[in-house]
């Protein structure tokens, strides 16, 4: 199992840029999937981004393409949500996720179902 903690949210104003990081207490970060996930007020839990485990291949959902990124750095054991043009609606406690994966592992596979590890989330409030 692996143990994932998430830092960085926190208030910031529309138009803000704030970025998160997910450290992994894992010897074998290189061989996980890791992914985002977000829950806002009064909603489920919603896919946010995916990075593969070789950082070349990367997902972002439609809501935040052109606003996010997501990165890793395997010798840090972290995973990165950089995050620009925020707006109140990205306003969520924001989760990351773990998954071992190989190589030709399918990265639309990643769905939230398939993550195996999570973190305990980070709040994001955006104001207006």
């Amino acid at each position: 199992q692996v143990q994932l903690v998430e830092s960085g949210g926190g208030l910031v104003q529309a138009g803000d840029s704030l970025r998160l990081s997910c450290a992994a207490s894992t010897v074998t970060f290189s061989r996980l999937a890791m992914g985002w996930f977000r829950q806002r007020p009064g909603q489920e839990r919603e896919w946010v981004a995916t990075i593969h485990r070789n950082g070349g291949n990367t997902l972002l959902a439609e809501s935040v393409k052109g606003r996010f990124s997501i990165s890793r750095d395997n010798d840090k054991k972290t995973v990165y949500l950089q995050m620009n043009s925020l707006k109140p609606e990205d306003t969520a406690t924001y989760y990351c996720a773990a998954k071992s994966v190989i190589l030709t592992y399918p990265i639309t596979s990643l769905t939230e179902a398939t993550f195996a590890d999570w973190g305990p989330g980070t709040q994001v409030t955006v104001s207006s």
